[in-house]
């Protein structure tokens, strides 16, 4: 185990991740608004002798530290934006926006790299190359990953391998977990409308019934991972919104009916099935019932796939800078999304999980008012984010 990227070498910046972190989570930002939160890492960079860029994607933030002489460079990213969520923590620097706070822990996120950039910027002879620290806004469904991939975040600044982490309640505090291949699920929408002839509702006869046909799809949408798919494969289609006719008037059959959920797969075969039969379990049901179909799936976030090469190198960094008991690389994948796939398909990498332990609050879960990260994983989550740069970079020949 090297003593150069413990979290116990990582803990005179304790402090100051916390204060940044509890700085961060009582001011949140939601996307592509992180403004506030950019200024302080580009001053906190910069107080550290990091050369830093501003203004990717808008907000988005990239340090540069030069160690010895090298011809290799690597990426860590964290993320920077809030929800659109009221806060009920009562923590004394719970959320003073109204209707936004940080229910996913990228305000530790932020405050974790932040912490590895000091401690990499004061032990430049640890490693040789080039780390690109990457603060991204707007992952919370906004694209801002790729907005600066498409904006030349990997061509202005290359990298061979590019690292991702994210908090995980449940799992022993400071344990990092690295999956082979998939960690999370794309994330997909999906709009059916069926449209009828409203009527009365006591004369259903005199026109065609799109709630029926909505009833009818939503029964038969379930079919799909129960009967259209490999048993041993995973994927989930969910409704999340339906809207027809008027609470005020009761006793009209509406013309319309909306639908939309999402659509979550593993992989790419399964992510092609649920498009195709969602549609057709969509258009069957219209027809049926003699009512008309429209059809929209919206493909957003592909799954988020680790490459092997680069999962075998973060396990070791975590049994580096944390202790084999600390490691692990058997973590079944999640059906949430991330858009930090889109880094994942643009350079080779890896997506790890930090456990936190049991939240705070029994609710304490991500996108629950009652998440709060644990400061007390700050060190880990820095420390294997160093150890990452001496696993990829400390064997480079000066």
């Amino acid at each position: 185990m090297s003593q150069r990227n413990t979290p116990d070498a990582l803990a005179p910046l304790v402090p100051a991740m916390t204060a940044w972190r509890r700085d961060i989570h009582a001011h949140p930002e939601l996307g592509f608004e992180e403004t506030r939160t950019a200024a302080l890492v580009a001053a906190e960079l910069r107080a550290a002798g990091i050369a830093v860029t501003e203004g990717i994607a808008g907000t988005g933030v990239v340090g540069t530290i030069t160690g010895r002489p090298g011809n290799r460079s690597i990426g860590l990213r964290a993320d920077m934006d809030a929800l659109a969520m009221q806060e009920v923590t009562g923590a004394d620097y719970a959320s003073t926006v109204p209707g936004k706070m940080h229910a996913c822990g990228h305000d530790g996120h932020t405050a974790m790299l932040l912490g590895a950039a000091k401690h990499l910027a004061a032990n430049r002879d640890g490693f040789s190359g080039t780390v690109h620290l990457i603060f991204q806004p707007a992952e919370e469904s906004l694209g801002g990953a790729m907005r600066m991939i498409e904006e030349g975040l990997f061509d202005r600044f290359p990298v061979d391998a590019v690292y991702g982490l994210h908090n995980l309640p449940g799992l022993p505090l400071g344990t990092i977990a690295v999956p082979k291949g998939p960690v999370l699920a794309s994330s997909d929408t999906w709009e059916v409308v069926f449209t009828g002839r409203g009527s009365h509702g006591a004369k259903p006869h005199q026109g065609t019934d799109a709630t029926l046909a909505a009833a009818q799809f939503i029964t038969a949408l379930h079919t799909i991972v129960s009967r259209d798919l490999d048993p041993l494969r995973t994927a989930v289609a969910s409704v999340g919104h339906m809207a027809a006719g008027s609470a005020r008037a009761p006793n009209v059959i509406p013309s319309e009916v909306h639908l939309a959920g999402t659509a979550r797969a593993l992989a790419a075969p399964e992510r092609d099935l649920l498009e195709r039969r969602i549609g057709e379990i969509a258009q069957g049901c219209a027809a049926m019932l003699n009512v008309a179909c429209a059809y929209r799936y919206i493909r957003r976030l592909p799954p988020t796939v680790n490459h092997a090469a680069q999962a075998a190198i973060a396990h070791r960094a975590a049994v580096l800078g944390l202790g084999a008991e600390n490691a692990r690389d058997d973590h079944p994948p999640i059906t949430a999304g991330e858009d930090f796939a889109e880094m994942l398909l643009a350079r080779p990498g890896v997506y790890a999980w930090l456990g936190t332990g049991d939240p705070p609050h029994p609710d304490g879960q991500h996108h629950n008012p009652h998440f709060d990260f644990v400061d007390a994983a700050l060190a880990h989550g820095a420390a294997w984010w160093c150890s990452v740069v001496e696993a990829e970079l400390g064997q480079e020949a000066v």
